[in-house]
């Protein structure tokens, strides 16, 4: 493989802003405007093609081409004969991305991953352009790189796919809403003028963010607590639902000094596991379908996933961007105690529900 832009390459990265910026006052490169775009839901990557040669790049360098076998193949038909782009592999199930079926398919067995590129086979959809035949676009302003990306790609109906984009924040606006219901992220702003910046924050990132009451029913110690110096690592989370206390994720991201504010102020809720509601799985030692609290997985890669039961007795107001299925899609936030509300209260029902969206639409706009 011999390209004008070679592995390793760290994608261009954004930063989170509150709400669709004005396009008229962003000004790069002696260029004022934004390109707006749909932000997907999936593994960020960089392709490098040179005729039938393919390597698919994760966002930290790391080889996804051994995982992803449908999507090399589509990239020597349906890609040009050489270039370099950025985009994001996803999996769509029925009208809408589906994350951790997306996981799924990074697993060490071949045939595994063979019999999954069949059963539930990604996709990817490029926005970016770093290459094209022997020319770098990289120093180029993002104006012209969608230009030059738009001509090479334009047309493609999958696997391989260009994203849409609109310079109109009134429709990022409305994309924002809609395209949650497909599954997607928010939407991603580019300044016009900017070039592309390998490891640099110069986009913009606008994401769903919604609160929830929820129940803390245990907590994790961090990797450096000790019996001298104890440290909260993570809180797990919980809702009700008709079959009990359900799993809904952890909050976490907490300065040293709350760390050991908050283990100390949850010691009185401490119980026995066979008092918790969540006693029942404490057989369970291997991964399993409904992510119960406490075991292993192929993620957690060994680590120490023990937690200690709290009663679930106090409410906490948490931030969170989506759900994936019955989970919070990423960390949580601590917000607030809720003093105020009462655990068996704290249930599904609260959660906003995205209006549906039809994948086809958002890839065929």
């Amino acid at each position: 493989m011999d390209l004008p832009v070679m592995p390793p390459v760290q994608p261009m990265l954004a930063k989170a802003v509150a709400g669709v910026p004005d396009p008229a006052k962003h000004t790069a490169g002696g260029i004022t405007g934004l390109s707006f775009e749909p932000k997907w839901d999936g593994f960020r990557c960089l392709v490098f093609k040179d005729g039938d040669e393919v390597e698919l790049t994760s966002r930290n360098t790391k080889p996804l081409t051994r995982y992803f076998p449908e999507l090399v193949a589509a990239a020597r038909e349906q890609l040009p004969a050489r270039c370099v782009l950025d985009g994001e592999i996803f999996v769509a199930v029925g009208a809408r991305l589906e994350f951790e079926v997306l996981q799924e398919r990074i697993h060490p067995a071949a045939s595994r991953v063979s019999m999954l590129s069949e059963k539930t086979p990604a996709s990817f959809v490029a926005f970016d352009l770093l290459a094209l035949g022997d020319e770098s676009y990289v120093d180029r302003p993002f104006v012209e790189r969608r230009a030059a990306l738009v001509g090479a790609l334009e047309g493609l109906t999958g696997p391989c796919y260009l994203t849409r984009t609109t310079d109109d924040p009134v429709v990022a606006e409305r994309w924002f809403h809609q395209f949650e219901g497909a599954g997607l992220d928010g939407v991603i702003a580019k300044p016009l003028g900017a070039p592309y910046s390998e490891g640099g924050r110069t986009m913009m990132k606008i994401k769903h963010e919604r609160t929830a009451d929820v129940v803390v029913a245990g907590y994790r110690e961090h990797k450096t607590s000790t019996p001298e110096h104890p440290l909260l690592g993570s809180l797990l989370l919980g809702l009700y639902t008709d079959d009990g206390l359900q799993h809904v994720g952890v909050s976490a991201s907490f300065t040293a000094k709350r760390r050991a504010e908050l283990i100390e102020e949850l010691q009185p809720l401490v119980c026995p596991i066979e008092e918790h509601p969540w006693g029942r799985w404490q057989e369970f030692l291997t991964a399993n379908p409904d992510r119960i609290p406490g075991t292993q997985s192929r993620w957690s890669q060994g680590k120490d996933l023990s937690f200690t039961p709290l009663r679930p007795e106090r409410v906490l107001e948490v931030k969170y961007d989506a759900m994936e299925g019955r989970r919070f899609r990423h960390t949580a936030h601590f917000k607030r105690w809720r003093e105020d509300r009462d655990p068996e209260s704290c249930g599904y029902d609260q959660l906003e529900q995205p209006v549906g969206y039809d994948l086809a639409e958002v890839l065929g706009g």
